[in-house]
């Protein structure tokens, strides 16, 4: 029992310290499990099962717009990563080597894989042929290995799971349009199954990713008020083409580069529902990616009916395609309910022998811990509907965190007291210089998150240089 017990005791609460309240939900909540390499992670079980059904969402929205799955070599030769010079000077430092197969000393380094963008250009350079094979739409579902310094679960580890999507096209307008496109599908994916709102930008010529023309991002903020990035979208131009040699036979019948795109999110974004939604008695899901949506608890099952008026119930919402488990254990119900409390379960729904006396049952909310007595004729439609309200909930209070921590400042010292302070999301103009960048992060100790997409139109002074422009960008601290 002791050792069971350990599930359902109290976890640091997050006035206390954010950081140890994260990390006691990801392990007491059986997320994950530390590894015997240092910075990397097990997904346990039910952690997995989260991004299974993240995968599963996204997947779909990607077959809607006609992308299809590939799997690419986990292992690149270090001739064929040198071939682009921005990338592999970005991802030098987090490049893990292979030197050795078996006893024998490899003739060529082997990069395990800290994105793929050079197998997929080296897979077109032998495919590729005419323009009438246009547009490439591949993604691929895998973990990279970046060795990063500092790690913490799901938020930056030196082994991630993640999908990447990679495309090429005819013209520069349809890839741009692509990048796009994608950085609105992680917007949607995170509004409608995560109820997470985001901030939708492009990065500056500072945090674009290593030989981009251009990135796209969407910043979440978290309870802490803190910035995480959560996916990003890049536009590569004919970059990578020209460096290896992608080309195809254009409609002129003259020899052409294609343009090309990534993107890609990872499992960054169950770090990012934990400290979206989260309490200080454990996890809360969204009911879209929760293992368990309902989880079913017989009161006094000892007594005649009782079980079988649980499983009676679990039957009914299983027929609704809802994932529905019940705890028949002999475990307490006291244990019961602070278990899948702390494991973040949307509903709960209780049936004893008073209930099946008045024909209803007991349903109780995770994210607000209202109770209500639902007839059990009504079953079917009430927790439908309680699933939704829940899922509604969580994002207007996540929606009220970011509207209530976005501030707009004018002078780079107010900016520093926010960040000082309770922090958030400091909204100002900037000139562009990459000068005035780096001023920021020196005297107010935030960087870029973006540039929003949505700009406002108007005219004022730069922070640190008070020079007139019209940009308006983000700045935070971010994970």
């Amino acid at each position: 029992m002791a050792k069971d017990q350990r599930n359902v005791e109290a976890i640091t609460p997050m006035e206390v310290d954010f950081a140890k309240w994260y990390t006691d939900i990801c392990l007491k909540a059986e997320l994950v499990d530390y590894a015997s390499v240092k910075g990397f992670m097990i997904l346990r079980p039910y952690g997995y099962a989260i991004w299974e059904n993240i995968q599963r969402i996204m997947d779909g929205m990607f077959k809607k717009t006609g992308h299809v799955n590939v799997a690419m070599p986990v292992l690149i030769p270090e001739s064929l990563l040198k071939k682009e010079g921005e990338l592999v000077e970005g991802f030098a430092p987090e490049v893990a080597w292979v030197t050795h197969g078996g006893s024998e000393k490899l003739e060529e380094r082997l990069a395990f894989r800290p994105t793929s963008e050079t197998m997929f250009c080296d897979h077109w350079h032998n495919v590729l042929q005419s323009y009438r094979e246009l547009p490439m739409l591949y993604n691929q579902w895998c973990s990279v290995i970046r060795w990063e310094k500092t790690t913490r679960p799901f938020l930056r580890s030196r082994e991630f799971w993640w999908q990447e999507g990679h495309t090429i096209h005819e013209t520069a307008e349809e890839a741009i349009a692509e990048t796009e496109q994608q950085l609105n599908c992680y917007a949607d994916f995170c509004r409608d199954a995560l109820a997470m709102p985001v901030v939708k930008g492009r990065k500056t010529e500072k945090e674009k990713f290593a030989g981009a023309e251009a990135t796209y991002t969407i910043e979440a903020m978290m309870k802490d008020h803190k910035a995480l990035q959560s996916g990003t979208s890049h536009y590569f131009g004919d970059k990578f083409s020209r460096a290896y040699d992608v080309t195809f036979t254009g409609r002129d019948n003259k020899l052409q580069y294609p343009f090309q795109t990534s993107w890609g999110t990872t499992t960054r974004l169950i770090g990012a529902c934990i400290m979206t939604h989260s309490d200080n008695n454990g996890l809360v899901l969204p009911p879209a990616v929760a293992p368990i949506q309902v989880i079913v608890l017989p009161i006094a099952q000892h007594k005649p009916g009782v079980l079988d008026a649980a499983a009676a119930l679990r039957d009914r919402l299983e027929k609704l395609g809802l994932r529905v488990k019940m705890d028949d254990s002999e475990q307490s119900p006291g244990w019961k309910f602070a278990q899948y409390e702390m494991k973040g379960v949307p509903l709960r729904v209780e049936i004893g022998p008073k209930d099946m006396e008045k024909q209803q049952c007991c349903v109780a909310r995770r994210d607000t811990g209202e109770k209500t007595f639902v007839p059990l004729s009504d079953l079917e439609s009430a927790v439908q509907s309680l699933l939704q309200d829940i899922h509604d909930n969580l994002y207007a209070m996540a929606e009220k965190n970011l509207e209530d921590n976005t501030f707009d400042f004018t002078t780079w010292e107010e900016v520093k007291e926010m960040a000082q302070g309770k922090g958030g999301f400091a909204r100002t103009k900037w000139c562009g210089s990459l000068e005035c960048e780096l001023a920021m992060k020196e005297k107010a100790g935030v960087s870029s998150r973006c540039m929003p997409l949505k700009q406002s139109g108007t005219t004022g002074k730069c922070p640190v240089c008070g020079k007139e422009c019209t940009t308006d960008i983000y700045w935070g601290v971010a994970y």
